[in-house]
């Protein structure tokens, strides 16, 4: 339990490096009193610019692999058996710091780009070949994020439910579904966190976003 701890205290301290609002704050712009109002990638896309989107989409997903690759380098050795499962737990800790940071009063993004992050840092190829393909292809077909941004999380615990079935990972059955708790948990958080797009979606009024060309709506 000890290193699970560590693991979840690593992760979140990472999580608390809030790439937006840093960016922001450098143009006089509080990120979390404009547009959405939230600290993630989107938004930071709309209201700072493309460059700034890109870097925050790049570093929020980077603090998670820098986190897992550190807890692993402290664990590799000594929990070698349960490795898969500190890679998660350290991924909910990032997830959880960037989702709610203590010092932005617990309002921080909505904790899409750390599972990303979870889901390369992982280290299964096939589910960062499929993982890609899913979300960009999603955003450049519907230009809808956040219709990319949840089919990603809940297809990520399709897979690992599918892998727990299948015995993948090599670990023992107790650790799996602890994993695979773990993962619907986050994937719980990352559709709760995107309750307002999902009303907006049924609504009809969910605003687009364009990698290229069109300007995104605001």
């Amino acid at each position: 339990m000890t290193a699970r701890i560590i693991c979840l205290l690593i992760g979140y301290v990472f999580g608390l490096f809030q790439t937006s609002y840093i960016l922001g704050k450098r143009k006089g712009i509080d990120i979390r009193e404009t547009g959405s109002g939230n600290a993630g990638t989107t938004n930071a896309l709309r209201i700072l610019g493309k460059k700034a989107g890109a870097i925050t989409f790049a570093c929020d997903i980077l603090k998670c692999i820098l986190a897992v690759l550190i807890t692993w380098l402290i664990f590799r050795s000594t929990h070698a058996n349960i490795v898969p499962l500190l890679k998660i737990w350290t991924s909910a800790g990032v997830t959880l710091g960037h989702v709610f940071p203590f010092y932005m009063n617990f309002k921080g993004g909505k904790g899409i780009a750390p599972m990303g992050g979870m889901i390369i840092a992982f280290g299964d190829w096939h589910l960062i070949v499929i993982g890609v393909i899913v979300f960009f292809g999603l955003v450049f077909l519907t230009h809808y994020v956040s219709v990319a941004s949840m089919t990603l999380i809940t297809l990520f615990f399709v897979e690992m439910a599918v892998g727990n079935i299948l015995g993948l990972y090599g670990m023992m059955p107790r650790d799996r579904v602890e994993l695979l708790m773990i993962v619907l948990g986050l994937t719980a958080l990352g559709l709760y966190e995107h309750r307002g797009n999902l009303l907006r979606l049924l609504q009809g009024n969910e605003r687009k976003t364009y990698l290229t060309g069109k300007k995104s709506e605001v």
